[in-house]
């Protein structure tokens, strides 16, 4: 079979072949990612019956010239034409966290679970993880959700909405999350710590200076009337 990924539609491409080429079954079944024997059923009309031929070169998937040079030399095979037009790269959005139904009156358990152990946990960690809504959270952080009463602390990787190892990262992401908070907030104190020291220092002397000499008063020589 070829390294390089099959034409768009192989059959309909190696009916085109058959018929168009003096390619052998070996050259069209390698490029067209089909057994040469389901090459020759094509070409007998036992496979493939009554499938249209896709011409690959209008296509953009073979040149003329990469064609005519396999017809002349059987040991060659062909490779899909690089492509005129570079295709951007398409960002999948994940999807969020499925939950079966059975499952799914457990994530207030496995909510309450995180808040009481992982209070390092920003809600963000929690739906990531469990695969809930900021609202429930919050009212199960207040006690305010309908179903308060019958919510126990359990662990979501007991209920199977998680496993350990999702758990454990998400732990780890979230302490390493807050230490990064604490040094910035550290560091944000170290270098206010100097302007606050200075702006103290000043204050100081500008009340040193602006104090009475009382000594210097008391010196001052009496007038006497003539």
């Amino acid at each position: 079979m070829a390294a390089n990924l099959p034409p768009l539609m192989p059959k309909a491409t190696a009916v085109w072949l058959i018929d168009n080429t003096t390619l052998t079954f070996e050259q069209i079944a390698e490029f067209c990612g089909l057994h040469p024997l389901e090459v020759k059923g094509i070409a007998d009309e036992d496979v493939a019956k009554g499938i249209k031929g896709q011409d690959p070169v209008t296509s953009g998937q073979l040149t003329r010239e990469a064609i005519e040079a396999a017809e002349k030399d059987q040991t060659k095979r062909l490779k899909m034409a690089a492509p005129k037009h570079k295709m951007p790269a398409v960002k999948l959005k994940k999807a969020p966290r499925y939950t079966p139904v059975s499952k799914r009156q457990d994530k207030p358990d496995a909510v309450y679970w995180i808040l009481r152990n992982h209070p390092e946990f920003a809600d963000a960690d929690i739906i990531k993880l469990i695969g809930t809504t900021k609202a429930t959270i919050q009212k199960i952080r207040e006690r305010s959700h309908w179903n308060a009463a019958a919510i126990k602390a359990v662990d979501p990787v007991t209920l199977g909405l998680c496993s350990q190892l999702e758990l454990d990262l998400a732990v780890t992401r979230a302490n390493e999350k807050r230490e990064r908070q604490v040094k910035k907030t550290e560091k944000r104190g170290e270098r206010l710590r100097p302007i606050e020291e200075s702006l103290g220092h000043a204050a100081a002397d500008h009340d040193v200076a602006e104090a009475p000499d009382s000594e210097g008063a008391a010196a001052e020589p009496e007038t006497t009337e003539p």
